[in-house]
Order: C-alpha cells, then structure tokens, then sequence
C-alpha cells in the first residue's frame, strides 16, 4: 500500500481548540480505517510545520480525498507527499534508460 508524509499547519481555530487535538487526532486514525488506511506514525514538531503524519492508504485518490476531508474541518492546512520506500526507490532507478 502507498504511503504518504503528510506536514500539518495549525490554523488559528486549530490552536484556539489545540486542547481537543488528541481527539482529533483519534478520528483522523478512524477516517483512515474506514478509508482502508492507517496511520504509521504521527510526530509534533517544532520548526515551518507543526506535525507530520505518516500513512497507508489506498492509492493518491484515497490520499487526496483524505487530506481534503481533513483539512475542510477548518483546524489545519496539509501538504501531503507520496512517499516511496528503499525498494520501489531501487526498483524506480533500476528502470531509468
């Protein structure tokens, strides 16, 4: 399955209602599932982003659509990136001409 980073803004309604984040955060991981992904690992982080986000899903459709029913909630912006592990790294330059 494909997986995706995904590097997460707080809007100003997500730091006004950081409290409920944990909550959040748990339906997020919910909305996965029933989008038949996961959540690999969620990380806060200090620096131009505030949290970063691995996960399973589908395909980038299901990607697409995941982060656009995040983000429509109102308490955070996404740039979601596609991820390609070692082996289909070395599978993609093995078939460079």
């Amino acid at each position: 399955m494909p997986t995706y980073v995904t590097l997460l803004r707080y809007t100003q309604q997500g730091i006004e209602k950081m409290k409920d984040s944990p909550t959040r955060l748990e339906a997020a991981k919910q909305s996965l599932r029933q989008m038949g992904g996961e959540l690999k690992a969620f990380y806060l982080v200090m620096g131009q982003y505030d949290a970063v986000v691995v996960t399973e899903l589908p395909d980038d459709e299901t990607a697409t659509k995941f982060a656009i029913a995040t983000a429509a909630r109102g308490y955070i912006r996404t740039e979601t990136l596609r991820a390609y592990p070692e082996a289909e790294y070395r599978k993609i330059i093995a078939a460079l001409p």
